[in-house]
C-alpha cells in the first residue's frame, strides 16, 4: 500500500473501517494521532501526524477509538 493511499485515510474514520490494517494497528496509529507530540503549535485541538498531508481535530481520535473497540475492529 502506497504512502499516497494512508493520506487518503486522514478522517480518524476512515483509518478504523480500512479493511487492510488489523485492529491493533488502527489502534496504535490513532493512539499516535492523539499525542501530544503531533499537538499544532497554538492550535492544541489539532494533531498534525507527519504521514498526513494536514491536521485533524484531536475530537475525532477518541470517537474512532471507541468506534474501534464497539466493532472489535471489523468493518461493515
Amino acid at each position: 500500500m502506497s504512502v499516497h493511499h494512508f493520506q487518503r485515510l486522514q478522517d480518524p474514520r476512515a483509518r478504523v473501517g480500512h479493511p487492510q490494517f488489523e485492529p491493533e494497528v488502527k489502534r496504535a496509529i490513532l493512539a499516535s494521532w492523539a499525542s501530544d507530540a503531533f499537538a499544532v503549535r497554538s492550535k492544541p485541538a489539532l494533531r498534525e501526524p507527519p504521514e498526513l498531508p494536514g491536521p485533524v481535530p484531536v475530537r475525532d481520535v477518541p470517537d474512532a477509538l471507541k468506534s474501534l473497540d464497539s466493532t472489535g475492529g471489523r468493518t461493515s
